[in-house]
């Protein structure tokens, strides 16, 4: 008779199992360097392993537009950086670097095996949740630094998202205050929070500067969700996307790429009741550039792409009233509002579920309603520091602490 072990139990025991064999593998190195050290007459230099100065890790080829411009900034400065990604398909893995070495290193559980007993200075990850479910911090590894990619709230993680990182880069003063208010809750020891600006909205704002004009097009309507249980799809469903397409105008519609895993089930079904066409468009690029730039207007919730569109392409949004369950998140240990609620009013409409029958007149009055320029212009003071200085910044910063850490 065959046993069945549920899919959670697996996990959990495959998450032991690594634990184990990341314990062999420590006690196997340690003795293996104490019969080197004998062996060479006790000098400590001959036993040294080669230890990677500065590692990045990412859990999907979508961080590019973040670690990117990075590894070219090492590669331009002669410094050696090891690149690990959990995307096969990653575009780093086709870039001839001489000092930033690429390397595919499976994805998931797989990959925590590596990330687990790993050798390095310092790790640089925009990946959350260190230390909490399978990814531990690696005793070889002196310092974990956290890079948020996106220019939103520091708190819209999953809990605990950012409590063990030693550093956390931001873009705004009000993430700073979000950090220090969670490690004073939880009776944390402070983290180092070095403000260095948003890496992939410098880059953005470079390729539009250098864009050439768009060319004359039907009005184009983007909609742009998050995922989870609050999100735009989760809540409204199809009927969102009808209104739409009701309006006359071109719609695009690009879900967050959580969702296609996350919620695949819900997206296979909307993606079946309104299926790719004259109007409408459904967009998985993974650099979403262009798209964001021949849109007009967009439609969102709370996620971080809402801020790409305002603040680099300097275009107005629609915010849908999702009735935001703070409970899964670290904002849910906070009592005040979240930024990004605080700011949405100044920067677009709000739209409602009695608002989907009006959709195109909403649409229409906020492309002609020029009073959120301001709001726009407030919004980066407080959420994009020192623009087109952030990749320079984050390497300054990154090989700074390893000479620090030495």
């Amino acid at each position: 008779m065959l046993l069945y072990i549920d899919p959670g139990t697996g996990s959990m025991l495959f998450t032991i199992l690594i634990g184990v064999l990341g314990a062999a593998v420590y006690g196997l190195r340690e003795v293996f360097m104490k019969l080197r050290f004998r062996l060479s007459g006790g000098k400590a230099e001959a036993v040294s392993e080669n230890k990677t100065p500065i590692v990045i890790f990412t859990d999907s080829k979508r961080y590019w537009n973040v670690f990117g411009p990075i590894c070219d900034e090492f590669e331009r400065r002669g410094e050696k950086l090891e690149y690990l990604t959990s995307s096969s398909d990653d575009p780093a893995l086709e870039k001839d670097y001489a000092h930033v070495k690429c390397q595919f290193i499976g994805e998931g559980n797989k990959a925590f095996a590596r990330l687990n007993t790993l050798r390095a200075d310092i790790v640089l990850s925009s990946t959350p949740s260190l230390d909490v479910l399978y990814w531990k911090r690696s005793r070889d590894v002196k310092w974990y630094v956290h890079i948020p990619h996106a220019a939103s709230d520091i708190t819209i993680y999953r809990m605990f998202g950012i409590d063990y990182f030693d550093t956390i880069l931001i873009s705004g003063d009000y993430q700073e205050e979000q950090i220090r208010k969670l490690e004073k809750l939880r009776n944390l020891p402070a983290k180092e929070i070095v403000k260095v600006g948003i890496i992939y909205m410098d880059e953005m704002k470079k390729r539009l500067d250098a864009a050439p004009p768009l060319p004359e097009h039907p009005t184009t309507v983007l909609l742009a969700p998050s995922w989870g249980a609050s999100g735009i799809l989760s809540v409204y469903g199809g009927s969102i996307i009808q209104a739409l397409l009701d309006t006359g105008y071109s719609v695009i519609v690009r879900p967050h790429p959580q969702s296609y895993t996350a919620e695949k089930e819900l997206i296979e079904k909307i993606m079946a009741e309104f299926p790719a066409g004259d109007r409408l468009e459904w967009n998985r690029d993974n650099d979403g550039f262009e798209v964001l730039r021949r849109s007009d207007i967009m439609i969102s919730d709370f996620s971080g792409v809402i801020f790409d569109f305002t603040l680099v392409f300097d275009k107005p949004v629609i915010y849908a009233d999702t009735s935001f369950n703070k409970d899964p998140y670290d904002a849910a240990w906070l009592d005040e509002e979240l930024w990004t609620f605080s700011v949405l009013p100044k920067i677009g409409r709000q739209l409602t579920r009695d608002g989907l029958d009006n959709m195109r007149n909403l649409i229409d009055s906020c492309l002609a309603d020029d009073t959120f320029q301001k709001g726009r212009d407030e919004a980066r003071k407080e959420t994009w520091a020192y623009i087109g200085e952030s990749t320079a910044r984050t390497v300054d910063y990154l090989l700074r602490k390893r000479a620090d850490l030495e």
